[in-house]
């Protein structure tokens, strides 16, 4: 007679081919502290193993290297929770989460948390996308300035020249564009506590900072940068956004790209980044951008610095840990799992090379003689 297969028997079966033990004793070793986390996961999928860790059900010594083997053993693409993901690719497809009447969501929702989280978290200038840890960088300050001239040497900006930054944060490319390359800077944000932050630290430089979705922008620039911003546009928008981008640079500017990319075409995000972390965005994939600028845009450089993200949200959560007993009273011991798993998992998907982060630089009729690459 066949043995009859408990929750936990299936889980720790498929967690085999990860090499991952229930209660071992290695640091990616699953330890459970509630049975119920069996049937939870296998009802639910990914959000039942975000939201059961928050709960406290279960824990990892090494969480980045726990999604790490689970990654790369394609366990994510098991159907388990089948029907909630079902549920939420349909409203994906048959809605626009990220219309113009939602835009503000996202902003809402994550980057006005709180402006000490991120002070405490993130590098000195407010940095929030992937550093470049490649011309010798020997902490987060200097990886993400590295990135910052990486990107004004890529435009070839001089002095005087006018940048739109679409998706500006706390105006951390505005004022460095402003201070080392003499630029002038407009950014867009749809956070108010990120626009509050941005105009203090940029006061005095020639800067304006607005509170604008990309779809109300108006004016011509000399070119446009958008980092860490692309992932909240929405597939049914990427057409939209590439449009307006085109509309509002100079017949000879540069439009550089900096975004999270996926190896695969997708219409969702993960169920639990999407309740949690980032609702109403995605992952665009190559194919995706490049189909959305066609006929718009001449693709001039394409780099893939993925492998960089990794390191980069390790130093945000080592930043976050050494923090974390003065955000506590605000914040709370839920939230102090949920990030650790945001940030965590986040970096196993570059670490294992499932996610990609893509600077992509573009023109509206190609550059004469041939973009010349600077990496």
């Amino acid at each position: 007679m066949a043995l009859i297969k408990t929750p936990r028997s299936l889980v720790e079966q498929l967690l085999q081919r990860a090499d991952i033990r229930i209660n071992g004793s290695r640091p990616w070793d699953l330890q459970v502290h509630d049975d119920r986390f069996f049937s939870r996961v296998l009802r639910e999928g990914s959000l039942g193993l975000g939201e059961s860790y928050m709960d406290g059900w279960w824990d990892a010594g090494r969480l980045d290297e726990f999604f790490a083997r689970l990654l790369a053993a394609n366990l994510e693409e098991e159907n388990f929770g089948r029907v909630k993901k079902l549920l939420l690719s349909a409203g994906q497809v048959l809605l626009n989460p990220q219309r113009r009447s939602r835009a503000y969501r996202i902003g809402e929702h994550h980057y006005d948390i709180g402006n000490d989280l991120y002070q405490a978290m993130l590098d000195k200038r407010l940095v929030y996308s992937c550093a470049y840890w490649r011309e010798g960088a020997k902490n987060l300050d200097e990886a993400q300035e590295a990135k910052l001239d990486l990107v004004c040497r890529k435009l070839f900006l001089e002095p005087g020249q006018h940048v739109l930054d679409i998706g500006c944060g706390w105006g951390s490319f505005a004022r460095f564009a402003a201070e080392r390359y003499q630029a002038r800077v407009t950014g867009v944000t749809v956070s108010r506590e990120q626009l509050t932050l941005g105009q203090e630290l940029c006061a005095g430089l020639p800067v304006e900072l607005q509170y604008k979705d990309y779809r109300e922008i108006s004016g011509i620039y000399d070119h446009l940068v958008s980092i860490g911003m692309f992932e909240h546009v929405g597939y049914k928008n990427y057409r939209t956004y590439f449009q307006v981008a085109a509309r509002h640079l100079q017949e000879d500017g540069l439009f550089l790209l900096h975004t999270i990319g996926s190896n695969i075409s997708s219409r969702t995000l993960d169920p639990w980044f999407e309740k949690y972390i980032f609702p109403n965005s995605m992952i665009p994939s190559a194919a995706q951008i490049a189909q959305a600028v066609e006929g718009l845009f001449v693709i001039e450089d394409w780099h893939n610095f993925g492998p960089d993200y990794d390191p980069t949200l390790l130093a945000w959560h080592d930043n976050f840990q050494r923090h974390w007993e003065a955000l506590r009273p605000r914040y709370g011991d839920r939230f102090y799992r949920m990030w650790r798993y945001y940030l965590l998992s986040a970096a196993a998907t570059f670490r294992v090379r499932k996610n990609q982060v893509w600077q992509i630089v573009l023109s509206k009729r190609g550059v004469p003689g041939g973009y010349r690459s600077l990496r």
